[in-house]
């Protein structure tokens, strides 16, 4: 009987302190440590102007405004939520993909007077495994380009500038593809400093 109660002892005494450090010193290091290296990063990259949140840099938002650049597709929730991220779970061969991709193929043309037929950029038709993709390719933002710029009444060459000036190289160097946060590029066409421009997304 006593050596069960010396175990019982010894696992409460284990129990308690690993809660205590699992759910205490160690959560509140890592934060302490965030807040002081990565503050904005550790808050969720929120971009703000005007004292109001106007988005995040790492979570896609929806733009259909001619003068705006527009994101890649989102199956989260109704569309770019943040509380329903995932893709659609279709499979290469589920006709309803093909379908959804071949429409949404023929609005990008559209939006962009294309020719019927112009391939168009991967990222334009399909959503990512999230649904909050912030970026589009390189190549995407350059096929927008010539809508944004007469929306706006802009030069393309002013545009295509601004998109290099915000363009994003491959991580470490070597991995994924040049990419545009749609978001940051947006508000500096807006006009003003990024982060204090006023949200206009309709």
């Amino acid at each position: 009987m006593n050596n069960v109660i010396a175990q019982l002892r010894i696992s409460l005494v284990a129990t308690l302190a690993l809660a205590v450090i699992l759910c205490g010193i160690y959560p509140l290091t890592v934060w302490v440590l965030a807040q002081g290296l990565f503050p904005t990063r550790a808050n969720g990259s929120l971009v703000k102007g005007n004292g109001t949140i106007l988005g995040s840099s790492l979570i896609g938002q929806r733009f259909t405004s001619p003068k705006y650049f527009h994101p890649r597709p989102s199956a989260a929730g109704q569309g770019y939520d943040a509380t329903g991220s995932g893709g659609s779970n279709l499979g290469p061969l589920s006709k309803k993909l093909v379908e959804t991709v071949k429409q949404r193929a023929e609005e990008f043309r559209g939006e962009n007077d294309l020719p019927a037929g112009t391939q168009v950029p991967a990222d334009a038709v399909t959503a990512s495994a999230s649904g909050l993709d912030p970026h589009i390719s390189l190549k995407n933002a350059l096929v927008q380009a010539r809508r944004v710029a007469g929306a706006r009444g802009l030069s393309e060459d002013f545009v295509l500038h601004q998109i290099k000036l915000h363009t994003e190289g491959r991580d470490v160097g070597i991995l994924g593809e040049p990419r545009v946060n749609v978001l940051m590029l947006n508000l500096v066409l807006d006009g003003t400093p990024t982060g204090t421009a006023s949200k206009g997304n309709d």
